[in-house]
């Protein structure tokens, strides 16, 4: 089971939890304001440790429209299948003051979960 870390907190998750549903079991009230389908970037993390090398193409496209690519990630498109360590959540609903957090996220990764290397994805958005 791989071990997510979020600061002091640590959750044991079943490998192919969604990063975004795992930092919500960690006690987290991480954004998912667009239902966790890469539309919004309010689930954006950055890693410390354990970050993939691959995305899927729907988190690249957002993360360069917003001009966020290579400062975050966003935890609706990435699947827990190693121990991850997150150094910051920066869209809480503490944080943005919110009333919700946004729809709940599918478990499976929205819409498309194929995962490519980031060279592969540049090339196609060259």
């Amino acid at each position: 089971m791989p071990v997510i870390t979020i600061g002091e907190r640590s959750v044991n998750v079943e490998a192919g939890t969604r990063l975004v549903l795992a930092i919500e079991q960690a006690g987290i009230a991480i954004g998912h304001r667009c239902g966790g389908n890469a539309r919004c970037t309010t689930c954006r993390v950055v890693f410390a440790e354990g970050e993939p090398e691959e995305m899927t193409a729907a988190e690249y496209a957002k993360l360069n429209e917003r001009g966020l690519l290579g400062q975050y990630r966003l935890a609706c498109q990435i699947v827990c299948n190693h121990d991850m360590v997150i150094a910051e959540v920066p869209m809480t609903l503490e944080s943005q003051g919110w009333t919700d957090t946004g729809p709940t996220p599918e478990p499976t990764v929205t819409p498309d979960p194929t995962t490519y290397p980031r060279s592969t994805l540049a090339a196609q958005h060259s």
